[in-house]
């Protein structure tokens, strides 16, 4: 073949499908930290963003509410016992219109209890609580599940299998159990919820930075911090942690929810705080006992501790989308 027979390919012979394609690989990434893109996927996440928003108005409320009440939580008042719901503007429609307390001046937005105690204002001290003893369990669940895991992973050995047949060994007692046992010998408050609650709640953190460690210490990176003569604690703590920190914040999201259930379940069977504080879980106990006859007692702290629940677990999954997307095709 002649060379003056060769073709030659112009310019435009090949190009981008569409130049919303070629803008898109042009201006959607370039220049943009991981933490940028993680938010913009977070944010194009309509459910994740619905729950952080709704997590965000219960979060206010619990503080919030018992500040622009007129009641206290413990304001017991006999005249005003079992009274039913009355919202200001939403009695002209005939919901929630107080009922039997219909000539009365006072407006209880969620009722009162058997003792007259406003139950708007109790719920929200109520969440507050929850949302306390369950954050505080889960931070300290954190530095013990990270510092166990990142040991554990990085040193390997024997040392890594003595840590993971004790991790194993508390894995089979149920968490109840060990939960239930522990209160009944400690003395009743927030700091034995806290305790019991921390026991075991540790050992899925310590699995989950322990399964990063094992992959990422064998990377090149790392090998090349060796090589160089880095020290094994600025290894982990500047190389390795930073890389971790996605897989940390996802697993302290989805721990929350478990950590409020917990809780409130502790409360619900008489393992919770003493009265007269109210945690979510001791109103629902509360109102249990008067469900049929007055069923606000029980629906308002209910609504609150799902809408929790529910929001924690969607929030943390689009976190977790965000931070990782190969993590939903799996």
């Amino acid at each position: 073949m002649k060379l003056s027979e060769i073709d030659y390919f112009e310019d435009d012979d090949f190009l981008f499908a569409s130049n919303v394609h070629h803008e898109s690989m042009n201006h959607s990434w370039q220049g943009q930290s991981i933490w940028k893109v993680i938010l913009k996927r977070l944010t194009n996440n309509k459910g994740a963003t619905i729950s952080f928003s709704i997590i965000i108005l219960i979060i206010l409320f619990a503080f919030l509410a018992p500040l622009l009440s007129p009641y206290t939580a413990n304001g017991v008042d006999a005249s005003a016992s079992d009274l039913s719901p009355r919202v200001p503007f939403l009695e002209k429609f005939g919901i929630f219109n107080g009922y039997s307390d219909s000539v009365s001046k006072h407006y209880h937005y969620f009722g009162t209890d058997n003792l007259g105690r406003d139950i708007w204002t109790r719920v929200a001290l109520g969440t507050r609580l929850s949302l306390y003893i369950s954050g505080l369990a889960m931070l300290i669940d954190l530095c013990i599940g990270l510092v166990y895991g990142l040991v554990s992973g990085y040193i390997g050995g024997k040392v890594d299998i003595f840590m993971q047949r004790i991790t194993e060994v508390m894995s089979t007692i149920p968490t109840m159990i060990v939960v239930t046992l522990l209160l009944l010998v400690l003395k009743p408050g927030m700091g034995s919820i806290v305790v019991a609650m921390m026991l075991t709640g540790w050992i899925n953190m310590s699995r989950i930075i322990r399964a990063q460690v094992l992959k990422l210490k064998e990377q090149e990176f790392i090998l090349a911090a060796k090589t160089i003569g880095v020290s094994n604690t600025r290894i982990i703590f500047s190389e390795i942690l930073p890389n971790t920190v996605g897989q940390i914040i996802v697993t302290f999201m989805f721990s929350i929810p478990t950590a409020i259930f917990l809780e409130a379940f502790l409360a619900f069977i008489g393992l919770g705080v003493p009265a007269p504080l109210a945690s979510l879980g001791s109103m629902i106990n509360d109102g249990y006992k008067s469900a049929l006859i007055y069923p606000y007692m029980i629906m308002f702290p209910v609504l609150v501790l799902a809408l929790l629940m529910l929001c924690f677990n969607i929030f943390a999954d689009g976190l977790r989308d965000a931070i990782d997307p190969q993590m939903k095709e799996m």
